[in-house]
């Protein structure tokens, strides 16, 4: 697991350096921008009075949401369950079985965790992209239901604005592939890293149907 641990530093220092480097424009933008188009809660439906004005995010902003994304809550449980899954169905089948296999898996799936969100918080900064996950407006379980599911394809400018979430596909795939590093023999194909990200971006669907239908109480949390 030392190759996985080295790609995940290195990309946790190119993600300070991306973030930095666009400090000021996000911060500037965050002043200059006061209003944006109104919206529903079903994503690309127009026209609503009951959604909150969208503010963009400052540079504050994407520290903390990328450290809190990277390391928080949410990367310790998609981390143990991911390993807990690659347990039970014996894969990588190098890895075998009990507490140590597990660790290894659990460092594996944390690894991509981090470069992926690595990837995706540097992209977002250069693109302007805001991948946060806001919850419908709307009441009936369906709309909600199509609400969650939908907004793992789209990212919001700086205006608030909906378009393709380009650097949460893009960095999805670029961890799928850069995790093949340290994976052996049995996983290191072209196929096995889209078979990843497919699981990867299924996972992201799961995510937000429970963001979307948790307690209120855990709000705070993840």
């Amino acid at each position: 697991m030392r190759s996985s641990t080295f790609v995940a530093c290195g990309l946790l220092c190119w993600q300070i350096a991306a973030i930095a480097q666009t400090t000021n424009s996000v911060a500037a933008l965050h002043d200059t921008l006061t209003s944006a188009s109104d919206k529903t809660g079903v994503v690309g439906a127009t026209s609503a009075t009951n959604e909150p004005a969208y503010s963009p995010l400052t540079a504050s902003d994407r520290w903390r949401l990328y450290f809190v994304g990277a390391l928080g809550p949410e990367a310790i449980l998609r981390a143990g369950a991911g390993a807990g899954i690659s347990q039970l169905n014996g894969t990588p089948t190098e890895w075998r079985q009990g507490s140590e296999a597990y660790g290894d898996r659990f460092g594996s799936e944390l690894a991509e965790h981090v470069i992926r969100k690595s990837m995706e918080a540097g992209g977002a900064a250069l693109l302007h992209e805001d991948n946060r996950y806001f919850p419908s407006t709307d009441t009936p379980f369906g709309k909600r239901l199509k609400h969650a599911v939908f907004s793992v394809f789209v990212a919001r400018n700086d205006a608030g604005q909906e378009h393709f979430a380009y650097s949460r596909f893009g960095s999805a795939v670029g961890a799928s592939f850069i995790s093949r590093i340290w994976q052996p023999p049995s996983e290191t194909r072209a196929g096995d890293a889209a078979d990843n990200f497919g699981l990867t971006m299924a996972v992201d669907i799961g995510w937000n149907v429970f963001r979307e239908f948790r307690p209120k109480w855990l709000g705070r949390h993840f």
